[in-house]
């Protein structure tokens, strides 16, 4: 799964990396990023719009936004078929922007994080779906879930799913509106991510997401 990450490259280097040509809200830097918080996404709007969605879908259909907290991920493995995500994964994709992400190494009682990024440290998206839930008395409630799977070599030590973080060359397809077809999603999802992290470990003061600072991706001194 993926239950928390980091997002702090400035606007400039975001708009070269997604060809933005919209931007519909503040960039600033987060480095502990928790579920049903805003997070950066890049929808196909007449072209590409930067925005903030909340993290943990909803989907229109929802009787409330109780769902929130179950949907953070969606398992790229079911993603076409669950009812949850199917109509987004047709309909409504999009781009979860990023420089790293979390996970946990169990070890005993021990749970040590760990910071996974680029070798190249550059920004990435994860491949995302987002949907929007209107109640008869609220505003509209826009969101998104991150889309993950099987753990490659370099995150299976430490464990056993990662999300979906999608090469440069696969984000406008990933983002047409006009592909439907689930196949070529799927094919999407398996040939055109990344397989090849660097990592290490991090303090466990991330653990906490009151704790937002760059020394959350400082790598641990022993």
């Amino acid at each position: 799964m993926c239950g928390r990450f980091a997002q702090y490259s400035g606007l400039d280097s975001l708009k070269k990396s997604f060809q933005i040509e919209e931007i519909t809200c503040v960039v600033a830097p987060s480095y502990n990023i928790a579920p049903l918080q805003p997070v950066l996404t890049v929808i196909r709007h007449d072209g590409n719009r930067l925005g903030q969605l909340h993290w943990g879908l909803v989907p229109s259909w929802a009787k409330d936004k109780s769902m929130a907290a179950k949907l953070i991920n969606a398992r790229a493995e079911t993603v076409a078929d669950k009812p949850s995500f199917r109509n987004a994964f047709k309909r409504h994709r999009c781009l979860i922007l990023a420089d790293g992400f979390y996970e946990w190494k169990v070890d005993g009682p021990q749970k040590q994080p760990w910071y996974f990024t680029l070798p190249s440290g550059d920004p990435f998206a994860f491949a995302g779906l987002w949907d929007t839930w209107k109640g008869e008395e609220e505003a509209a409630y826009h969101s998104c879930t991150i889309i993950t799977t099987a753990a490659d070599e370099s995150v299976q030590p430490v464990h056993h799913r990662m999300p979906v973080i999608l090469m440069p060359e696969a984000h406008a397809q990933w983002l047409d509106p006009q592909n439907r077809d689930s196949a070529r999603l799927n094919a999407i999802l398996s040939e055109g991510r990344v397989k090849e992290l660097k990592s290490y470990p991090v303090s466990k003061r991330m653990n906490s997401a009151r704790n937002n600072d760059p020394a959350c991706i400082e790598p641990l001194k022993y």
